[in-house]
This record gives C-alpha cells, sequence and structure tokens, in this order.
C-alpha cells in the first residue's frame, strides 16, 4: 500500500486529469498518479475538493483525518465490502465468551511473546536488561495459557505491558527520557512518538481489517464502544512491539528526530513539529513496508501486507475454515 501524507497547513489536495496535486497558495507541493496511492492521511487544516472526494471513493482509496499533532478523528471510506456473512459469524463469536477469551489469548500472546523476543534480543546486544524482566514475562505468559475469562486476559497483558515499559527505557541509547507509558496527553518525547505511531498502526490495521471483510468496530479483547475499531485494537496488538515500538526506536537511535524537535502544548502535551513529524511519517512507511518472512506462510511479507494476512486468517477461523487462529511472531 502507498499512502500519501499531507499535512503542510493550508495545503489543497486537487484532482488533475490522472493524478492528485497538492498545492499552498499558488506552489505545487507535490505532483502524484492516482495509480501510486492506496490511501490518504490528512494532518491538520488541509483542503480537499469535491473532485477529489468523488476521486478517493471512486478507486477505494481511504482517507483517515488525524489533527495536526496526530491525534486520530475520522476516516473517509468507500462501500463496506459485500460479504455480510463473514460479518455475521464475526458477531456471533463476538457474542462467545468461550471464543472471545479464546482470540483474546492469541492476541496477547503475540504481543506479549514479540515484547520478550525485543527485549531478549536486545539484552543479547548488551544493553542490560533485567533478567527479571524476562522471567517476568515468561511468567505471564505461561499463566495466559490457563486464563478462562476476557477480563483476566486483560489483567495479564496490562501486567505483561508494564514489564516490557519498565525495560524500554534501556532500549534508547540516545539522550532522551522514559519512566513509564503515559497515554493521554503524552508528557514527553518519547511517549508522544509511541503515541503517534500507535494511531498510524491502528489506522493500517483498520484497514486491512476492512480489506478481510470483517467489521472493525466488533472486538473481541476490546470492548465494544461507539466509533472504536475495537476489532482493530485487538489484531493490531501483536503489532505494536514490531512496528510501532520498532519505528520509535529507530528514530531515536538514528538521530532522525531530537529533544528539540519537540513543543510542550497547553495542559502538558508534547507533540512533534511539523518539519519532524513528516520525517516520523516517512520512518513509518519505511518500516511497514520493510519485508519478514511470514513464520505461517512461509514467504516473504511486507508488515502491511502481514497486517492483511493476519487479518485473513481471523476470518478463516471465524468462518470454521481452520481451527485455531495464530499470532504473528517474530524472533
Amino acid at each position: 500500500m502507498a499512502t500519501l501524507y499531507v499535512s503542510e497547513q493550508g495545503a489543497l489536495v486537487r484532482r488533475v486529469d490522472e493524478r492528485i496535486v497538492i498545492q499552498l497558495e499558488k506552489k505545487v507541493l507535490a505532483d502524484i498518479p492516482l495509480i501510486k496511492i492506496d490511501q490518504v492521511v490528512i494532518c491538520g487544516r488541509i483542503g480537499l475538493t469535491t473532485p477529489v472526494i468523488q476521486t478517493f471513493l471512486e478507486q477505494g482509496i481511504e482517507v483517515c483525518f488525524l489533527t495536526q499533532w496526530g491525534k486520530f478523528l475520522g476516516r473517509l471510506q468507500p462501500v463496506q465490502g459485500k460479504n455480510s456473512l463473514i460479518r455475521s459469524d464475526q458477531f456471533r463469536k463476538a457474542f462467545d465468551e468461550d471464543e472471545s477469551t479464546y482470540l483474546a489469548k492469541q492476541f496477547i500472546h503475540g504481543k506479549l511473546r514479540n515484547m520478550l523476543n525485543t527485549l531478549m534480543r536486545s539484552r543479547r546486544e548488551g544493553l542490560g536488561i533485567d533478567e527479571r524482566a524476562l522471567n517476568q514475562l515468561r511468567g505471564i505468559l505461561k499463566t495466559l495459557k490457563r486464563a478462562d475469562s476476557v477480563d483476566e486476559v486483560r489483567g495479564l497483558e496490562g501486567a505483561g505491558s508494564a514489564v516490557y515499559f519498565r525495560e524500554f527505557g534501556k532500549l534508547i541509547r540516545k539522550n532522551f527520557e522514559f519512566e513509564t507509558r503515559v497515554r493521554r496527553p503524552p508528557t514527553d518525547p518519547v511517549n508522544s512518538l509511541l503515541s503517534l505511531a500507535y494511531t498510524l498502526l491502528s489506522k493500517d490495521v483498520t484497514s486491512a481489517v476492512r480489506v478481510a471483510g470483517l467489521d472493525p468496530y466488533t472486538g473481541f479483547l476490546h470492548k465494544d464502544r461507539y466509533g472504536r475499531a475495537s476489532l482493530a485494537l485487538d489484531l493490531m496488538e501483536e503489532f505494536r512491539p514490531l512496528v510501532a515500538d520498532a519505528v520509535v526506536l529507530s528514530v531515536i537511535n538514528r538521530n532522525v528526530v531530537d529533544n528539540d524537535d519537540f513543543v510542550r502544548e497547553l495542559g502538558g502535551a508534547v507533540m512533534l513539529k511539523d518539519e519532524a513529524r513528516n520525517r516520523f511519517f516517512a520512518a513509518y512507511e519505511a518500516k511497514k513496508q520493510s519485508e519478514i518472512r511470514h513464520p505461517y506462510f512461509k514467504y516473504r511479507a511486507t508488515y502491511m501486507r502481514c497486517m492483511e494476512l493476519q487479518a485473513r486468517l481471523l476470518g478463516k477461523y471465524i468462518k470454521g475454515e481452520t481451527d485455531k487462529y495464530i499470532p504473528l511472531v517474530t524472533r
């Protein structure tokens, strides 16, 4: 998937023949063939002409809207897939406590296993990861196998994430401070980057879920809430360490961003400046398009493709075409 990010405040997105043109006043900022675009992300005060909106809908191109600071607002999406049967099966399983518990355990197994692998790899690289933290995560994974309710799974996920984020600061090799995960609002640069990365990951997993014909708003681990893409949040759990956390560490450790690239807003929220945010978008896209060998299908695929493959595997389980859902776990 080729994602077009538009973040220049006051810009206008237009269609000219079979091309998408981004202008600021009379200056052309970008001119991209329509055929190269699969998704558009609008950040802040950006204008879209009626013809370009119609074109995006006709071509099946999703448009996601974020605030200037990266908070997700909503999406403009084409007509939903016609396969209502798979969504009917999804709804039935979502109301089945045993099915919800099984899938919740699989999602969180993938997340915690990838967190453990990240810390183990860092320890081998000499970053001083506490062996007790690794053992705690191993113990939580063993307990997870015996969990018999979604609430218990949520509790184990919270405990495992707390262990992981206590060690996360040791993975940062530059002059950035990180003590604990702070979400609303993020009050330091590292938490600001994590929140932005999770927002981008969520919109991509939501797109993958839709491609697979599933309803992103009906989940198993996350409770249904009006306007929340619960299934996408379920499925993205296993990708958080692999994509979002990894890109945050990469941009910090490789000096793509530094402490001067952030501003503090009223209320204490820390946000990326415009130019640095564009660099972060580029780094995220590069990570999303990087390839791994899929452990289940045994061929190389980008992380974006892996999101779709996981959504399709979930769809096969929901339809009864396979007897298990296998989360994506990498070494």
